[in-house]
């Protein structure tokens, strides 16, 4: 079992910036893709960055976040600039071990959110 935490979200006003950390414990060894998801209310999950080998980014956040790990730390991290308040929702990461990414359900874990709200 993997076991994945984030935090870092909160209240922060349009143009501003927020760093998203997801700390992993358990078996880390049997996945090799970290994926960030959003959810805003009303709507399904959408998928926000992915890490693997490589990296990939949804259009709506490329050039604004930057997705990262840090081995020694079982830590990814997810740093969101120039926020705008279509970016408010809850931000899960999932990990997972395979080669595809995009889609929320080939994810075996999931940690359990952290809200981010922009303010315009």
């Amino acid at each position: 079992q993997v076991q994945l935490v984030e935090s870092g979200g909160g209240l922060v006003q349009a143009g501003g910036s927020l760093r998203l950390s997801c700390a992993a414990s358990g078996r880390t060894v049997s996945t090799n893709i970290v994926g960030w998801f959003r959810q805003a209310p009303g709507k399904e999950r959408e998928f926000v960055a992915a890490i693997s080998w490589v990296t990939d980014y949804a259009d709506s956040v490329k050039g604004r976040f930057t997705i990262s790990r840090d081995n020694a730390k079982n830590t990814v991290y997810l740093q969101m600039n120039s926020l705008k308040p279509e970016d408010t929702a809850v931000y899960y990461c999932a990990a997972r071990r395979g080669s595809s990414y995009y889609r929320a359900a080939v994810y075996d874990y999931w940690g359990q959110g952290t809200r981010v709200t922009v303010s315009s």
